[in-house]
């Protein structure tokens, strides 16, 4: 079939994009990301143009996927760049489900993005990113519907919220370590 011969490398050229753009936007080469976000994006709807009239090819699984690496993609870039408001589905194009997905799979860019921050010891950055990501959980957990509506986002959640606690951990270790230091640092100086 034409549709899935057309579709299936716009949406293996639309994920790869994406998992690019996620690696630049981490090391905040943000024009990069974008260019590589903004060709995922024109993938995904040529993909979807070309299926329009196939329904059974359009929702075969693999134009979510790429829907939901470029939700990804575009919340990783609204949290590491501190945007006031994550963008929406319809501002993305995209439709809920993978949006969602993504949503999920953003929180654990974030994560990423954290222990970044603390290996420079930005926590209180950190902080603010882990506050997003309880954000982000709450919208998560507030989808009860079933898992075929909401292509398996249950379990996306209950990783992400595992990587959020586990987050809080570091992020509590590193506070403590932090202010350790500024103590002994104070002292220091008292002593000196």
């Amino acid at each position: 079939m034409e549709a899935r011969e057309r579709a299936l490398p716009a949406s293996r050229t639309a994920i790869r994009s994406c998992a690019n753009a996620i690696r630049a936007i981490h090391r905040g080469e943000l024009d990069t990301a974008h260019r590589l976000m903004d060709e995922a994006k024109a993938a995904i709807d040529e993909a979807l143009r070309v299926v329009e009239d196939h329904p059974q090819v359009r929702y075969a699984g693999y134009l979510q996927d790429a829907q939901k690496e470029y939700a990804e993609a575009r919340i990783t870039e609204a949290v590491v760049t501190r945007a006031a408001e994550l963008p929406t589905p319809e501002e993305l194009g995209v439709e809920d489900a993978p949006y969602l997905n993504g949503m999920a799979e953003a929180i654990g860019e974030a994560r990423r993005h954290i222990l970044d921050l603390l290996r420079h010891g930005r926590v209180d950055e950190g902080e603010a990113v882990l506050t997003a990501m309880d954000d982000m959980y709450y919208v998560l957990v507030s989808m009860d519907y079933p898992d075929a509506i909401t292509l398996n986002l249950r379990r996306s959640t209950d990783v992400a919220r595992s990587l959020i606690e586990k987050t809080r951990g570091d992020l509590s270790v590193a506070r403590v370590s932090q202010d350790l230091h500024d103590a002994l640092e104070r002292h220091a100086k008292r002593q000196g």
